[in-house]
């Protein structure tokens, strides 16, 4: 589902643990994951940036604003349409 519609971006997908959520990565993404997150809320598609995630690491560590967890315990139309979705603005900040 996700190779699919990320097909043409640099993304790399976190060894998945057995939870619901998908940690994507997109390497060199040239806006924030915070920007990405805002614009993914515009078109109705929730992630959570992954700069929450790295509490009291205080170096400036690029990584962290790379990635995205995404919620994948959806039906899966509604999975794949917001991979759709992700690829899209991903491809689209890559192209600004």
């Amino acid at each position: 589902v996700c190779q699919q519609a990320l097909a043409g971006t640099p993304f790399r997908v976190h060894k998945p643990e057995g939870a619901i959520f998908l940690w994507l990565w997109f390497s060199d993404l040239p806006i924030s994951s915070e920007e990405l997150y805002q614009r993914l809320k515009q078109r109705g598609v929730l992630v959570v940036s992954g700069h929450h995630f790295f509490p009291g690491l205080n170096e400036d560590w690029r990584h962290k604003h790379e990635c995205i967890r995404v919620n994948y315990a959806q039906d899966a139309d509604t999975v794949q349409r917001g991979f759709n979705i992700i690829g899209e603005e991903v491809k689209r900040a890559f192209v600004e």
